[in-house]
């Protein structure tokens, strides 16, 4: 993780997409004719799910290619079968076409090309540009040397090509036990940039693999497999993110002592998010060691835990516009990302009625038995959407918050004497408090005005509050799953020494809501549904959900603390 980061709150040192040194650059390399056309990739490895960082790579290298007309590959790098599982490759390429990104029919494996890159090594060691070494994995570290002092070659570095074939192919045999030697480039060890200094090529490894089985005992490093994958594909601009730009002259390295095709690595500032670990390695911990429920939790950053709580990717888009292109590390604040989903869902989510904390409220003057249905805007931003029916009757639900028996200045909703207005309902006023033998406030009993039908009274009297409600008889009793930031601290990404960034998971980060009641339309809502629960929130249908038992997880709340501080500006 770069540790020069800074918090912005929108687009600090970014251009917009069309103005971009990415795009500066693309046209110049068009203009120049070093290339004629373009053709982009993203090459994730298949050892976990995608997360939010992933999707501004999606977003710069498919938007690239559609922007010039080119094309755009997607290509596991599937280098490390140790970590590597079909269920990553599938939920990968679930989110990628989740995004809207179209590969067509160029869907690649750098395990197509072993045999290829098997091939290259073979060339390098004639060349003198590659050996076998025995050293083992620290002696290699050790050998190494520093930032501020030059490596020592290994003993093994001078052996002859001839004995370097043979114990390549050895290898490839699976002869030798795993660790107990590697090939390894020849460049120099007393380079400053510490890639160069004889890097690894080949390790050995006795695990299976997701697509080749058990043909293959030595696989590739990624420093190795990428470029040259890169260049097979005839790929002409590798874009990535600013932790490879070291790797840079490592992978001209290769392809300059090959001789082949050469494609143009740009380099661009990784997508960090305030409040969020976007390493996978911790990722990885927080799913094995139960801190969540799966990659999909909808706690989790990555694209399938966003999708799951219910995340658009409209919303992404929008985030991305945003934040631009940039070659400077920022913090982008997490109420961007939620502004962006709650622009988002306030056009496209239908309204509901929703109380996560019933209060029961019996209006005594309404007949008994009687049912009126009453009509509800399912969008007032889409007219299209129409209008559905929501039933009335003598019992209600409202949120135990709606209520206060001692209400202080300000609190305009309902309390003894006080009357409010019932959303596309009537006017009632509270003539009664229930108490159980605790004193806990367990119903109420109020009174309507039978002339306010729809929430309008014909005599023009005003009341200071509308409340939503469900009918107690034909609610449809729900689960509610509430979100938190599943880290207390702004940025758990940079530590103090010896601090451990689980230090700072959120404990409340879940809170489950139940039972809560829903009126009778959400019955049977298909899972990934949207809707925005009147005065509440946004939230989505959960794959947990049964017909008689719907689960919602909440998306995004109705305050939006990111226009609060976009009007303050």
């Amino acid at each position: 993780m770069p540790e020069d980061t800074t918090t912005t709150t929108a687009t600090a040192e970014t251009e917009a997409t069309g103005s971009d040194f990415i795009t500066r650059a693309i046209e110049e390399d068009l203009k120049t004719g070093r290339y004629d056309r373009v053709h982009t990739r993203f090459p994730p490895e298949p050892n976990g799910y995608l997360h939010i960082g992933h999707a501004k790579a999606i977003y710069i290298d498919y938007g690239m290619a559609v922007a010039f007309g080119g094309k755009f590959n997607l290509r596991f790098d599937d280098t490390n079968p140790a970590k590597e599982e079909q269920e990553y490759i599938d939920g990968i390429i679930k989110d990628i076409a989740w995004l809207g990104a179209d590969w067509e029919d160029r869907l690649f494996f750098a395990s197509d090309y072993f045999e290829q890159l098997y091939e290259w090594a073979v060339q390098l060691i004639k060349a003198g540009k590659a050996y076998v070494d025995h050293l083992s994995a620290d002696e290699i570290r050790e050998h190494r040397g520093t930032l501020t002092e030059p490596g020592r070659n290994s003993p093994y570095r001078d052996r002859p090509v001839e004995e370097n074939l043979d114990l390549f192919e050895r290898m490839k045999n699976g002869e030798f036990a795993e660790g107990e030697c590697v090939l390894r480039a020849k460049i120099d060890m007393a380079a400053p940039n510490i890639n160069l200094r004889d890097p690894v090529m080949y390790r050995i490894l006795h695990d299976e693999h997701p697509r080749t089985g058990d043909q293959w005992c030595i696989y590739p490093m990624y420093d190795w497999a990428h470029g040259q994958s890169d260049s097979i594909e005839g790929i002409t601009h590798s874009l990535c993110t600013l932790e490879y730009e070291h790797h840079r002259p490592l992978y001209d390295w290769f392809i300059e002592q090959l001789g082949v095709y050469a494609p143009r690595q740009i380099e661009f500032a990784p997508f960090i998010l305030s409040y969020t670990v976007l390493s996978k390695r911790r990722l990885i911990k927080l799913v094995n060691e139960g801190h969540v429920s799966g990659w999909d939790d909808p706690r989790m950053p990555t694209l399938a835990g966003m999708r799951r709580r219910g995340y658009t990717p409209e919303a992404i888009h929008t985030l991305m516009d945003l934040v631009g292109v940039s070659k400077a590390n920022s913090v982008v604040d997490i109420a961007l990302l939620e502004h962006c989903i709650r622009q988002d869902l306030n056009k496209r989510a239908e309204r509901r009625m929703a109380v996560l904390r019933p209060l029961r409220v019996v209006i005594e003057n309404y007949p008994e038995g009687q049912v009126e249905e009453v009509e509800a805007v399912n969008n007032p931003e889409d007219e299209s959407a129409g209008m559905r029916k929501v039933p009335f009757s003598r019992v209600l639900y409202i949120e135990q918050e709606d209520f206060m028996e001692n209400p202080p200045k300000k609190f305009y909703r309902l309390a003894p004497g006080r009357e409010v207005r019932l959303r596309y309902g009537y006017f009632i006023t509270c003539t009664g408090v229930v108490k159980d033998a605790q004193g806990n406030i367990v119903e109420l009993r109020c009174t309507y005005d039978p002339e306010t039908r729809g929430g309008y009274a014909p005599d023009g009297r005003k009341v200071k509050a509308t409340l939503h409600w469900v009918s107690a008889a034909h609610a449809v009793q729900a689960e509610v799953r509430e979100y938190d930031y599943l880290f207390t601290h702004e940025d758990p990404n940079v530590l103090q020494e010896g601090e451990n960034f689980m230090k700072y998971l959120n404990p409340n980060s879940l809170q489950v809501v139940k039972p809560c009641y829903v009126e009778p339309s959400l019955a049977g809502a298909e899972p990934g549904s949207r809707y925005q629960f009147e005065r509440l929130g946004y939230y989505c249908v959960d794959p947990d959900s049964s017909r008689d038992r719907p689960v919602f997880n909440r998306t995004a709340t109705l305050r939006d603390t990111w226009a609060k501080v976009q009007q303050a500006q």
